[in-house]
């Protein structure tokens, strides 16, 4: 499971032209899973996502974590985020997960966040999203859950 992280201090995902999604300070989640991945990768990544300390405290340093801001998470499903393009020109998309196992361990990621106190706004699971934000900093991280 791998997962890029941008600070922002707005956000918005839409489908067809109607916001489905949308958050104020907080982070924009995007979501790759891949066939390998398990429950146990969704709490790693939901925990190390919720304690990053990026955030400014009052002496300017990036040292608070979104529980500490009490911001919120808009979390987009990313199945590209598996792209493999050693070779030729077209990416290939064997490594993410099928749609089904996906959309599953993604909405546990969202539930385990759910559950740790923070605001979950999401996009929907397939569908053509257009995601806008303001990304702060700019602060982008990515964390995948094979590293730990």
């Amino acid at each position: 499971m791998k997962a890029v992280i941008q600070r922002a201090s707005n956000a918005k995902v839409t489908v067809d032209n109607k916001i489905v999604g949308q958050i104020d300070t907080g982070f924009v989640v995007l979501l790759g899973v891949t066939h390998e991945d398990t429950v146990e990768d969704a709490r790693y990544l939901a925990n190390k996502i919720i304690h990053l300390r990026v955030f400014e405290d009052e002496a300017g340093k990036m040292n608070l974590s979104l529980k500490d801001m009490g911001g919120a998470i808009l979390s987009i499903s990313q199945f590209t985020l598996f792209a493999d393009t050693r070779k030729g020109r077209r990416p290939s998309f064997v490594q993410a997960a099928s749609p089904g196992m996906a959309n599953e361990l993604y909405e546990q990621f969202n539930g385990i966040l759910t559950q740790e106190g923070i605001r979950v706004e999401t996009g929907e699971f397939g569908a053509m999203m257009d995601v806008q934000l303001t990304n702060e900093g700019p602060v982008t991280i990515i964390i995948d859950s094979k590293d730990k």
